[in-house]
């Protein structure tokens, strides 16, 4: 099962709703062992198709709060979920989308994310839209690596009297708590939304002016500036205060320099923006993005493969005219067959009609020629004093010349009824097994009961 990551742009909010454009989109293809098969930038309908497709959301555009979240599901969540994160939001809470974090934190809070209902419909029903049907969406800041907490060195209270000379206790420094580390990554340089409104933004130069993307992550919460180059250094100082720092900066993004000295250029360029930092590469970003449990495509994004929309009606439309073309054809061959099949039927009653009427002309009414024909041959041969083969006489005489080696005198019973003879031998008498064949030569039927050893033999016509 083949997998397309694709990094999406932030939203601009300088740009009208009806004026996004999404740019040409870097994206990485990998297989379902996880090796890259393709990598590039593409349009979003160039995109290459896969097993499923995750976007990266970027932290600019996502707002995630730790709190507590009522135990609830469905529906009633997501109309509680706006009164939590109410107090974190500058716009209307009914205007966003919010995700909830499966993964709870160790003081039993979640996580939730908040983006703009709009901006996440634009994406989503893009790619869907596009062809890309398993469709998940995951924060870019879950995907970097996440550095550890540390705690502060804890010093020993001095006890008085454990120290000669100590005349009262010495103040021992407060236990400190585990400070929460701190993962700043440079993503590259801004992209924007409207590449035609906004043609200076979307080619911007690789100067010490040009807006740099960066993502802070902090335990659960992260977010997301767009930040001159020369200021990234001193924005994270910034916002980790005191906290320890673990720098990376986005390399191996498709579309970028390819020659040595360009790449040397470029990572000259990022590595003064932020110092210290470490390269992170985007093929290991997406591979992590893999294993990111938080799929922000919840409540009425919800992935629902049996969902037909207008491209996957576009995609089934060639199978589905031919499964009606299909039903058609049989339904009327089949119809077609059943009037042949009458016909055919009709013409074989007229014909037995015609010559059960030629040969019995008083006949007044015709239900069954069939029926009535073998009657009335079975009614004359009685007139003319001939028996009749299922008869006691003709079945009787039949069965006697049958016999063979059987002796006569070793039938016990001989019973008539229902146009059969049912033949009792006595005790003791061994049949042989060529009776039945007899039986055939001379135009009769015999079976045997396995219990009471009777016979029952009828006319083979």
């Amino acid at each position: 099962m083949s997998t397309l990551i694709v990094l999406m742009p932030p939203r601009d909010p300088a740009v009208h709703s009806q004026e996004w454009q999404l740019p040409e989109l870097p994206f990485v293809l990998l297989d379902k062992t996880g090796h890259t098969q393709r990598a590039g930038r593409a349009a979003l309908g160039l995109l290459p198709k896969a097993s499923a497709t995750v976007l990266l959301i970027a932290a600019r555009d996502l707002l995630m709060v730790s709190a507590a979240v009522p135990p609830l599901k469905g529906p009633r969540l997501r109309q509680a979920l706006p009164n939590v994160v109410e107090d974190h939001l500058i716009q209307d809470p009914q205007t966003c989308h919010l995700a909830l974090d499966p993964v709870r934190l160790p003081d039993g809070r979640q996580t939730v994310a908040a983006i703009d209902r709009g901006w996440f419909r634009f994406i989503v029903e893009g790619f869907t839209g596009a062809g890309h049907r398993n469709l998940r969406a995951v924060p870019v800041a879950r995907c970097l690596p996440v550095a550890l907490n540390v705690a502060a060195p804890v010093a020993e209270p001095v006890v008085a009297g454990e120290h000669e000379g100590a005349e009262a206790p010495a103040e021992a420094p407060a236990v400190a708590a585990p400070r929460e580390a701190v993962t700043a990554c440079v993503l590259g340089h801004v992209m924007a939304t409207a590449p035609a409104l906004l043609p200076d933004m979307a080619a911007a130069p690789a100067t010490t002016a040009a807006l740099l993307e960066l993502a802070i992550v902090r335990g659960a919460a992260a977010e997301g500036f767009a930040v001159p180059a020369a200021s990234v250094a001193a924005t994270v100082a910034a916002l980790a205060g005191d906290a320890d720092v673990t720098r990376y900066v986005l390399t191996g993004l498709p579309g970028e320099p390819t020659s040595a000295a360009d790449k040397a250029a470029a990572w000259a360029t990022f590595a003064a923006a932020l110092p210290g930092a470490q390269p992170l590469s985007f093929e290991t970003l997406a591979k992590r993005a893999l294993a990111c449990k938080f799929d922000l495509c919840q409540f009425e994004f919800a992935a629902q493969p049996w969902r037909l929309d207008r491209a996957t009606l576009r995609r089934l439309r060639v199978p589905i005219v031919l499964v009606v073309a299909s039903l058609v054809v049989a339904i009327i061959g089949a119809n077609v067959q059943w009037l042949m099949l009458s016909r055919q039927r009709d013409a074989m009653n007229t014909q037995m009609t015609e010559l059960l009427l030629n040969a019995f002309p008083k006949t007044t009414v015709v239900l069954d020629p069939a029926g009535q024909m073998a009657r009335q041959l079975s009614q004359l041969r009685v007139a003319a004093g001939e028996p009749s083969p299922d008869d006691f006489l003709a079945l009787a005489d039949g069965t006697a010349r049958s016999l063979g080696p059987v002796p006569a005198n070793a039938i016990a019973a001989l019973d008539y009824h229902d146009r059969r003879l049912d033949v009792t031998f006595k005790p003791g008498v061994n049949v042989d097994s060529g009776l039945a064949q007899r039986l055939a030569r001379n135009g009769l039927t015999g079976t045997q009961d396995s219990s009471s050893g009777k016979w029952t033999i009828r006319s083979a016509s």
